[in-house]
């Protein structure tokens, strides 16, 4: 695996369009102002999230190059455009099947400005498997705690503020099948997807020393080639554990590709400032 990395080279290119591999993915940002991808369990009434966000804007197709289908939709609030991109549901992201596959590279790859987490309220431990996945992998996320009504009901009481700071996103209750808690999740998507909200998402601290030392050591060489790449601790469990799709992405450019993207970005940002 550390031969994989020290074979990798990053040469000189001329920067790519940012929504290179959202195009690739079968998304245009074009006349958008920020992509929203929903991901959630199966059953969790990320559907109907999706139909509330986006209403009667809305098309189906299939990912390319694959057999699942893909719901796209727009919608517009406090006049900037968004465009969702309702993953196939899930419990998991570590590309076992083609749905994890398709979820996990949306939101490693496509780089969306947001991703909504939607979670059943009732079975809210099973669900956070997922939520730590997507959190280990991108910034800025908020948690719809859906079927609200549904935890009420079996006498389930949960603190959505204390879940909130632990987890160190947005957590907003709703009960998209009546409407509720939507206005408010409209709101929490565009606070941070504006940057007036700041994510600070909970990371899971490995406990083995042995592991520690060899993500650490991995760590080390994969931010030598890829300075600028996030969650380069994730990348790292992520190639320890063989995931093939990471390793292709390696040896093909798509994370050097992914690297310059995030370098013109922070070079832009210095810029302004």
């Amino acid at each position: 695996m550390f031969d994989t990395v020290s074979n990798v080279s990053n040469p000189s290119k001329e920067p790519i369009p940012e929504d290179y591999h959202l195009k690739r993915m079968g998304v245009e940002k074009k006349d958008y102002d920020y992509i929203v991808a929903l991901a959630g369990n199966p059953n969790t009434g990320k559907s109907t999230v999706f139909n509330d966000l986006t209403g009667l804007h809305q098309h189906t197709g299939n990912w390319p190059g694959k057999t699942v289908t893909q719901a796209i939709g727009a919608y517009e609030y406090r006049e900037k455009m968004f465009k969702v991109v309702d993953l196939p549901g899930t419990y998991s992201l570590l590309a076992i099947s083609e749905d994890e596959e398709i979820a996990r590279d949306f939101i490693l790859f496509g780089h969306p400005d947001v991703t909504v987490i939607v979670v059943d309220a009732t079975t809210l431990e099973r669900n956070l498997n997922l939520v730590l996945q997507v959190l280990e992998i991108t910034q800025n996320s908020v948690i719809a705690l859906n079927l609200m009504d549904e935890a009420r009901r079996h006498q389930i009481k949960i603190n959505h503020e204390k879940l909130s700071k632990i987890l160190g996103i947005p957590v907003v209750p709703t009960i998209a099948r009546y409407d509720k808690g939507i206005n408010d999740l409209l709101n929490a998507i565009y606070q941070v997807a504006t940057g007036q909200i700041h994510c600070s998402p909970y990371r899971i601290q490995t406990e083995s020393p042995v592991l520690k030392r060899a993500v650490d050591q991995l760590a080390k060489e994969l931010e030598t080639v890829y300075p600028h790449l996030p969650n380069i601790r994730w990348l790292a469990l992520r190639l320890l554990d063989g995931d093939q799709r990471i390793i292709e992405a390696m040896r093909s450019g798509e994370l050097e590709n992914i690297v310059q993207i995030n370098s013109t970005s922070i070079s832009n940002e210095m810029l302004a400032e």
